[in-house]
């Protein structure tokens, strides 16, 4: 049975529009949970600290080491709800590529794991980006690519011309 969806992609490529539409088709309930959780979470000097998260004024986005060390907790009490028994849904963000995916599947080594690679063409990200107001622009476009180097999926949808709950509806059916 499926324990943990991890859905990567870049900035307003989908995810989480593709995480509500999942919440209503799914039969049992899945808590839905991504990086922008735990950057909420975290103290407000924290969001803009090298030391935490940067915002660059180009999109670029920066993690220093209290970060990681915050995320490394975030990761391993996500894989510790999983463990009880919550089904969850991660809305994240490989920055790293195939290094961020190792950190969680260290993490999740012995739940059942569905990886979907949530893609989207960069100038319509990019133009969601702006329609949205609320993300530093640059960092769908420089995200778009990044994000997928190097991850292995089990599958991947394309946000591009493809809806939410058609996307939603795709990974369903692949959800045991």
């Amino acid at each position: 049975m499926t324990e943990v969806i991890v859905l990567n992609g870049g900035s307003s490529s989908g995810k989480s529009g593709i995480v509500r539409c999942l919440q209503a088709v799914l039969p049992d309930p899945w808590l839905a949970l991504g990086t922008d959780t735990l950057v909420d979470a975290m103290p407000a000097f924290l969001q803009v600290s090298d030391a935490g998260i940067e915002f660059a004024p180009d999109g670029e986005v920066i993690v220093g080491p209290e970060f990681r060390t915050l995320e490394a907790a975030w990761i391993e009490g996500v894989a510790a709800m999983a463990r009880a028994g919550a089904r969850v849904i991660v809305d994240e963000v490989f920055l790293g590529g195939a290094d961020s995916q190792q950190r969680w599947q260290k993490a999740l080594r012995d739940l059942s794991v569905l990886w979907v690679g949530v893609r989207c063409e960069s100038a319509v990200a990019a133009g969601r980006e702006v329609a949205r107001g609320d993300r530093t622009i640059g960092m769908a476009a420089s995200q778009a690519d990044v994000v997928h180097r190097g991850v292995v999926y089990d599958l991947e949808v394309d946000t591009t011309h493809a809806e939410s709950m058609e996307c939603a509806r795709t990974i369903a059916a692949h959800v045991r």
